[in-house]
């Protein structure tokens, strides 16, 4: 995943989605990382993520604070 790059790269690390967009990147989900094998790799997952993100947001002028829109409700076209 390259952060911030577009509006489709999802990965996921056990029960923990990460979802990239152009203004963020969202994490939602859980993730336990545990003492053992599985949970070392999972960490390191995490870790080389947030390295990335860490990397691209410092090369970037950002502003003190972004405005995420509302999501949108739309009728449902099943009802």
């Amino acid at each position: 995943m390259k952060p911030f790059q577009n509006e489709e790269d999802s990965i996921q690390i056990v029960d923990l989605t990460i979802e990239n967009r152009l203004d963020r990147v969202s994490l939602y989900g859980n993730l336990d990382i545990t003492l053992d094998k599985a949970g070392l790799k999972s960490a390191n997952q995490l870790k080389d993520l947030l390295d990335k993100i860490i990397t691209e947001m410092g090369k970037r002028e950002l502003p003190d604070q972004i405005e995420i829109a509302a999501p949108e409700t739309v009728k449902n076209p099943f009802a």
